[in-house]
């Protein structure tokens, strides 16, 4: 089997691929500051230090595929001025040392799957009933737009004959593990179901095993180059989901609260302009070369998620 390399390959995404690879035989290499690392079976670990622009030779040399998901948190910290130079440095920082990596080293690297997000894309233009966004739609001019726009563009010079490059624009994963949902889970303990601003945004987002599952198609089909949207086929409203997740957590026993827009731009900054936004996206290039969606629902999604949420 062929021998993958991940960046970023502890986050949450990270980890469940790995663990999805490793269970279909894949040979897997996870690049980390940590040195030294015990290899487990089919799993080892190799260095690198991006602020060093310093990689593990023998990793390019000995992978076939690269699967690039490094980058800093978006949603951790407040979007200081400092916290956004490290938000595109780690993205920007990491691709240049891979492209860098690709072109000095000998290697067998056939294709690199990098992770980017639908931050690409603006606010809906039109409410309700827009059209969703595509693929081929610009790169909004808002900090995460420029930033997504940075980081493909950083990325792109990997692509050369015999070697593939597909960037998976991905919305907001849902999981038990972490992310979003962890979130909105915490008010449902008191039994309240938070809703954010009006709560009409539509947020498009992916269950992490849908995610996981386009990751490993993007190695495995030679057909697909280029940026593919990670979102499920149906974006739903920020009420629809949090209350969706409260019926299944809760069942009858919640109260809907809404928190105004000025109390989320007062708590969150900047960063409050992402989760007012509404972004409908298409998922309709990815359906094109016949991906199935396990979860092609927020019912579907949740219900799959909640009995790990309850534990």
């Amino acid at each position: 089997m062929a021998t993958i390399l991940i960046t970023g390959g502890t986050g949450l995404i990270g980890t469940a691929l790995s663990k999805s690879l490793l269970d279909k035989g894949y040979h897997v290499i996870i690049l980390t500051r940590q040195q030294n690392l015990p290899a487990k079976g089919n799993l080892r670990y190799a260095h690198w230090d991006t602020g060093q622009q310093h990689i593990d030779h023998d990793a390019i040399a000995g992978s076939d595929h690269i699967i690039h998901l490094a980058g800093a948190g978006v949603a951790d910290k407040r979007w200081t001025d400092k916290r956004k130079k490290e938000i595109v440095d780690s993205r920007v920082k990491s691709s240049e040392l891979l492209v860098k990596a690709l072109k000095e080293i000998p290697n067998q690297v056939r294709s690199v799957v990098s992770a980017s997000a639908i931050g690409w894309y603006g606010p809906d233009p039109v409410i309700p009933n827009p059209d969703p966004f595509v693929e081929e739609d610009e790169a909004d001019d808002g900090f995460l737009g420029r930033t997504c726009l940075q980081w493909e563009q950083s990325i792109d010079p990997v692509r050369q004959p015999g070697r593939r490059l597909v960037k998976l624009r991905t919305g907001i994963v849902l999981s038990s593990e972490g992310g979003a949902l962890e979130e909105f889970k915490k008010p449902l303990k008191f039994g309240m179901a938070t809703i954010l601003g009006s709560g009409s945004q539509m947020v498009s987002w992916i269950h992490i095993d849908d995610l996981v599952r386009l990751y490993i198609r993007s190695i495995e089909d030679e057909k697909m180059d280029g940026a593919f949207n990670a979102v499920a086929p149906k974006p739903v409203s920020n009420r629809e989901l949090v209350l969706q997740l409260a019926k299944e957590v809760k069942g009858k026993f919640y109260i809907p609260m809404y928190v105004p827009s000025f109390v989320l731009k007062l708590v969150l900054g900047e960063m409050s302009i992402e989760v007012l936004k509404s972004a409908t996206v298409s998922c309709s290039k990815v359906r094109i070369i016949d991906f199935t969606f396990v979860y092609p629902t927020i019912e579907a999604a949740i219900a799959s998620i909640v009995p790990a949420i309850k534990k």
